[in-house]
């Protein structure tokens, strides 16, 4: 009875530690956007004045590199979100630190939740694994825009996606550097369907000029079994819904999903991913030559070679991760 307990205990903080995460993030978004302009009109108009005043002369921290937290990536509760699934990270090749690097990561898939424990926590001991380096996991820009949102993933490491972002860290903070970025971003994540291993990458070149432009070393990774955690729900052309998500694309330049994955209990339906476990294969660093101004053909070049270390690595570990042997990498 006292084994069971236990067992109830850790299985109960591992899906607490799951399912409180994108809570949090939107409540720590809510709470201030609506309690600023609120205080204006009351006699706490200066903590509204504070807070806007702070948020403009901190505007530009998560374009020049960020201010992470070394005891935030360590928090206990990381253990526990990566047991849940489990989550692994899986390193075939040293990086060294005397280079920096630009490791894009496959599948999106409907949340990515092994590339954030991998990169954005120290869960599965990234800084252990690979000594030297620095991670930095690119997000939406628009995250950095929320008040306190901002403060608490860029503790973590986290910084935009965008040009000016990825350069800074890549060019202005010496060697040692990793900006891990999902390339295939929303359009790969409505892919996303377990058994599926189809990505979005033949038209996503900016990374290989980013890498091409700093001389930043690419690193293919891919994260088995990120597909498999959520079933998504696939809408027939010329249902509402079909028509629903090309309005939102093309209104808004927004992709939605609806997907669903187990309750609290194990047989339930919810919104949990289910308990599969998450394996991030780290591949062999791709030497890229800086130049500043690469031509169209130079970027296609490496760009290829880009795609062909990623099936490599894919091959070779597929069978060990649980897919078949005739099983294929489709991209895109």
């Amino acid at each position: 009875m006292a084994f069971l307990s236990r067992l109830n205990l850790q299985e109960g903080l591992q899906t607490f530690s799951v399912l409180q995460w994108l809570p949090v993030c939107v409540i720590l978004g809510l709470f201030p956007m609506i309690l600023i302009p609120v205080l204006v009109f009351t006699k706490f108009w200066a903590v509204s004045v504070l807070a806007i005043a702070w948020i403009a002369y901190d505007w530009k921290t998560h374009t020049n590199g960020g201010r992470r937290f070394a005891w935030v990536r360590k928090w206990t509760i990381w253990k526990y979100f990566r047991n849940y699934f489990p989550i692994k990270l899986v390193k075939t090749h040293d990086l060294s630190p005397k280079h920096n690097y630009i490791i894009a990561n496959h599948p999106h898939g409907i949340v990515s939740y092994g590339v954030f424990i991998n990169f954005a926590t120290e869960a599965t001991g990234f800084a252990r694994i690979f000594p030297g380096i620095t991670p930095s996991l690119g997000t939406l820009e628009g995250i950095f825009w929320i008040p306190i949102v901002r403060d608490y993933v860029m503790s973590f490491g986290v910084c935009p996606v965008s040009k000016s972002a990825l350069k800074y860290v890549l060019t202005q903070k010496g060697s040692g550097n990793a900006v891990v970025i999902v390339v295939g971003g929303a359009t790969e994540a409505l892919m996303s369907q377990p058994g599926i291993s189809t990505i979005f990458l033949r038209q996503r070149k900016g990374f290989v000029k980013m890498a091409l432009k700093t001389g930043a070393y690419l690193v293919p990774s891919y994260s088995f079994g990120e597909n498999d955690v959520f079933n998504q729900e696939k809408f027939p052309e010329g249902t509402w819904m079909r028509f629903l998500q090309t309005l939102c694309k093309r209104i808004m330049g927004l992709s939605f999903c609806t997907f669903h994955g187990r309750g609290l209990t194990r047989e339930s339906w919810g919104f949990l991913p289910f308990n599969r476990p998450i394996t991030t294969v780290v591949g062999e660093p791709l030497p890229i030559p800086k130049i500043n101004k690469p031509d169209e053909k130079t970027v296609d070049k490496y760009h290829a070679l880009y795609i062909s270390a990623l099936r490599k690595l894919f091959d070779q570990h597929k069978v060990q991760y649980g897919l078949p042997e005739t099983h294929c990498l489709t991209i895109i």
